[in-house]
């Protein structure tokens, strides 16, 4: 009785020491490739990230959602062998860590798997508003407000094609960070502000409401704002009170408060709006269920032998040569060529109130990313500004 105590012990406190084919991998359906990556290391369960409840997951030994799915206590609550929780995103605002820690359940995020993703749809609709109001970029200046993954992407794509911006991160400012960093008063004066800060309630530096009332009037009315992490870093209610007393501030809005919830009257006051899909490029999901797939792997002790490589299709249109010299023409055609966020922003706007805001993001076209196209540049110029924007050589 003794010995077979021990091995009940043994077998409550090393879940996955079990043959894996026994094992109950639950995954929210908008993972792409998910079954590919999981399928020989268990039972697939895919589930609406949106509905998901305690009662199905009360036998999963692993739980992958994407930042929709709130992971908490009562979702968890019958739920007692569960071994291993990821969230395919960078953003882990909507998972409960204390509770997990509390039960000693291993958890991973993929900081970083869509950073490229979000950097391209700041530039893809940067390329769009130059155009609509005839400005001209490398004049700009930009204020990168947080310089994490997403933030320090968007400053390569900046330096690439000359743009001047500016950091504001406390946080990594106080590490050994060794970038320049300004106040956020000198960020906000910038011509265009992009947000990629996590959303935090709590603390010195927190970003809920970040831009509230008082911040959003002091914004001039010739500013670009665009908000591409988490809806609530802005008072939407705020927002759309100064826009409709005739702030001629700029919106663009990729992410927005109580999603799916949205705020439509704001919507018509956005030159771009888009369905929190900013990270939505095929590379960009992708990437974060690839992460997740090596993070269950070494939690398991089984080798890494699958990559995203395996599975990424070649993009329809994966060659381009440029004959002449680079400008922001040429960079105008080769973005939207690639990703004209005007096409997001159009279906956004005509299925928000008949689809809604999760079919929007469910059935998201597929989407690529700069890597996937190489671009070939002939002697007539020394330009390498597409290479050091992400086309491949």
């Amino acid at each position: 009785m003794f010995y077979v105590f021990l091995f009940l012990q043994y077998f409550k406190f090393n879940q996955f020491s079990y043959i894996s084919c026994f094992m109950k991998i639950y995954y929210d359906e908008n993972m792409p490739f998910a079954d590919k990556f999981f399928g020989e290391l268990g039972d697939l369960f895919p589930f609406s990230g949106r509905k998901l409840t305690a009662e199905q997951v009360a036998d999963a030994d692993v739980l992958l959602v994407r930042s929709i799915t709130q992971v908490n206590e009562a979702l968890l609550c019958k739920n007692t062998k569960l071994a291993f929780v990821g969230t395919a995103t960078i953003g882990m605002d909507h998972i409960d860590q204390n509770y997990l820690a509390s039960r000693n359940i291993p958890f991973y995020s993929a900081p970083g798997c869509n950073a490229i993703s979000v950097a391209e749809y700041v530039l893809s609709a940067l390329v769009v508003m130059a155009e609509r109001y005839l400005l001209n970029l490398s004049s700009l200046t930009i204020g990168i407000i947080g310089a994490g993954n997403t933030g320090t992407q968007l400053s390569k794509k900046c330096e690439a094609l000359g743009i001047k911006y500016l950091l504001y991160d406390p946080l990594l400012e106080q590490t050994d960070d060794k970038r320049k960093f300004v106040t956020l008063e000198q960020a906000l004066n910038c011509d265009v502000i992009s947000l990629h800060v996590p959303l935090t309630r709590q603390g010195e530096y927190a970003t809920y409401h970040l831009l509230d009332e008082l911040c959003l009037k002091g914004l001039r009315d010739d500013q670009i704002l665009i908000n591409a992490c988490r809806g609530e870093v802005i008072d939407n209610q705020a927002l759309l009170k100064i826009k409709q007393q005739g702030h001629g501030i700029k919106l663009i809005l990729d992410v927005w408060e109580n999603e799916p919830n949205v705020l439509l009257p704001l919507i018509e006051f956005a030159d771009i709006a888009t369905a929190h899909i900013a990270g939505y490029s095929l590379e960009g999901k992708a990437s974060g269920t690839e992460m997740l797939y090596q993070a269950l792997c070494k939690e398991l002790n089984k080798p890494i032998v699958l990559n995203l490589g395996q599975f990424l299709p070649t993009a329809s249109i994966n060659y381009v040569e440029i004959k002449q010299d680079f400008d922001e023409i040429i960079l105008n055609q080769l973005v939207k060529m690639v990703y004209d966020v005007r096409r997001d922003d159009a279906i956004f706007r005509q299925q928000i109130s008949c689809q809604g805001f999760d079919m929007i993001r469910k059935t998201y076209p597929a989407r690529r990313e700069f890597s996937a196209i190489s671009v070939s540049l002939q002697n007539v110029t020394k330009c390498d500004v597409p290479h050091r924007l992400g086309f491949n050589r």
